[in-house]
Formats: structure tokens, C-alpha cells, sequence
């Protein structure tokens, strides 16, 4: 239902954080630039594709409507906090789960150049 929102939240501000530090960082070298930050926009590409195939996955399973209130589990009283049980529940843990890859790959990539 709405388990793509908290992934959506974080590829929000994962794209706000790269653009902060663009606009603020000279040069690699220079700056306290690691590993993880030389491979945030494939975080942020990870985020927002997984939160855009879960937007089409429920607007085609009928979870989200075009219309008013756009999340089928508040036509229903308590409908609110079914929405939020899920997003504590399913979407915290995939954005966790999510990051947790991409910090290992980057890592791992990291590594294999640091070797090379």
C-alpha cells in the first residue's frame, strides 16, 4: 500500500545530499571525500527505480487510485495507521536493506580498484 513511500523519502533526500555536496566540494582530494560518497548516484538510481516499479506494482494491484485519497486503505477507518504499519513494517526495512547493498558494493568496488 504504502511501503514505497519511505524509499522515496530517502531517494529524496539522498539526491538533495548529492546536490549540497556538488555545489560545496572543490576537489576529491581536498575534501573528505570516501567511497561511499564517490558512488551515491548509484544509491540514488537504486532508490528511485525500486520506488518507481513499487508506484506501478500498486497502482496496477489497485492499492493506489487517480483519485481522492489516492491510498485505497484510507477509504476505511484506520485505514491511517494500516498505512503506517506497513511503512514501518515493509518500507523501512527495504530502504535498509537497499543501502545496505550499495554500501557493500561500493566497498567492494572500492576495494578492487584500491588492488588493481
Amino acid at each position: 500500500m504504502a511501503c514505497f513511500i519511505v524509499p522515496l523519502v530517502q531517494a529524496v533526500a539522498t539526491t538533495a545530499y548529492r546536490k549540497r555536496m556538488e555545489k560545496t566540494q572543490v576537489e576529491p582530494a581536498q575534501s573528505n571525500y570516501n567511497a561511499l560518497s564517490k558512488h551515491l548516484p548509484t544509491l540514488e538510481k537504486m532508490l528511485w527505480g525500486g520506488s518507481l516499479m513499487l508506484i506501478v506494482d500498486h497502482i496496477l494491484n489497485g492499492e493506489v487510485t487517480w483519485m481522492y485519497p489516492f491510498f485505497t486503505a484510507l477509504e476505511t477507518e484506520g485505514g491511517g495507521l494500516v498505512m503506517l504499519k506497513e511503512m514501518l513494517t515493509v518500507g523501512v526495512p527495504m530502504s535498509v536493506i537497499v543501502t545496505v547493498a550499495w554500501a557493500i558494493w561500493a566497498y567492494a568496488k572500492e576495494r578492487k580498484t584500491v588492488n588493481a
